[in-house]
């Protein structure tokens, strides 16, 4: 019986100016904007990128094919997941899998969990719901699975 390990850290990272990631964190292949930070056991893995002025806090992780945009805040614990075990199980081709797509200005409350969708600018995501829709209209989205609590 033998032990594989893994280098955990920054590998292959595109950063912009004045970036903070603070460790232990695990990026690959991967973009970050101009003054973007990243808070402590945050993965992100490659093919995603977080824009300009963004804020990742702990415990987040971001799957491949992410896009967030400019000025965002993905708070503590939230998950994206984007292979949606269309035939019961997870499927190893990543040429299957969705993309995500968040918009500028987004706020992403603790816990969320965030499926394979687009989610437009200025919208605020309540702790722990979970997106399974695209969300086309500003607002505050809460709840499993998220709906429209009101318009901003």
């Amino acid at each position: 019986m033998g032990i594989t390990t893994r280098e955990v850290g920054l590998i292959d990272v595109q950063a912009g100016e004045n970036v903070t990631v603070v460790q232990p964190s695990n990026l690959y292949g991967c973009r970050l904007g101009d003054n973007v930070f990243i808070g402590p056991f945050v993965e992100i893995q490659k093919n995603s990128a977080v824009g300009r002025r963004s804020r990742i806090q702990s415990h987040a992780f971001i799957c491949e094919f992410v896009e967030i945009g400019e000025d965002c805040f993905i708070g503590h614990g939230v998950m994206f997941a984007n292979d949606m075990f269309s035939d019961g199980g997870p499927n190893p081709d990543p040429a299957s899998w969705g993309k995500i797509r968040i918009g500028n200005g987004v706020s992403i409350g603790s816990g969320a969990t965030i499926l394979a969708v687009s989610v437009c600018d200025g919208v605020v995501i309540g702790a722990g719901a979970v997106v399974t829709k695209d969300i086309v209209r500003r607002g505050i989205y809460a709840g499993n699975p998220a709906r429209l609590i009101r318009d901003l």
